[in-house]
């Protein structure tokens, strides 16, 4: 996979215009509380084939989202690994993890792309390797903060004591 999918676009582009699609660049689209079918971008990771399927089931309008990454992220989730209890060597590969980042600062890490059809959203999620990697290591840590947070009492009650309140 590229480190960088911004060359994609204008093939995006010119691909949908002759399959006599619009382009409508929007924000994406996968909180959005609908049916959803995501596309298999490891198997067939083939923007024009993902096309073909929309144009098959007579789409004219595909939302075209593209992510830029920022090296902001890598900070702020420092901060919130910094709210981790963790082991140093674990601390450190984590750190290590999110630092090795840095360097893809500016280049677009992801492509989204979808469309509706009978009331559900197909939907064509691409990214790049490297971003992949990261967003695993933002889960990790959330779920470590979690897990951190389910663990603790806040200090708000003593041991074997509750209220009936």
């Amino acid at each position: 996979m590229k480190q960088n999918l911004e060359g994609l676009k204008a093939g995006i582009e010119q691909h949908l215009e002759q399959a006599g699609i619009a382009m409508f660049h929007g924000h994406s689209r996968t909180l959005d509380d609908v049916k959803t079918v995501y596309w298999d971008c490891q198997e067939h990771p083939d923007y024009e084939e993902f096309i073909q399927a929309a144009k098959a089931a007579s789409a004219k309008l595909m939302v075209f989202h593209q992510r830029t990454f920022a090296a902001e992220e890598v900070d702020d989730a420092l901060e919130q690994l910094g709210e981790c209890n963790l082991p140093r060597e674990e601390y450190r590969d984590f750190e290590q993890r999110l630092k090795s980042a840095r360097v893809y600062d500016g280049l677009v890490c992801e492509i989204e792309m979808s469309f509706d059809h009978d009331g559900c959203m197909y939907l064509f999620d691409l990214r790049t390797d490297w971003y992949q990697e990261l967003n695993n290591a933002l889960e990790e840590i959330h779920i470590l903060i979690s897990t951190d947070d389910d663990g603790e009492d806040g200090g708000s009650s003593l041991p074997g004591y509750f209220s009936k309140n």
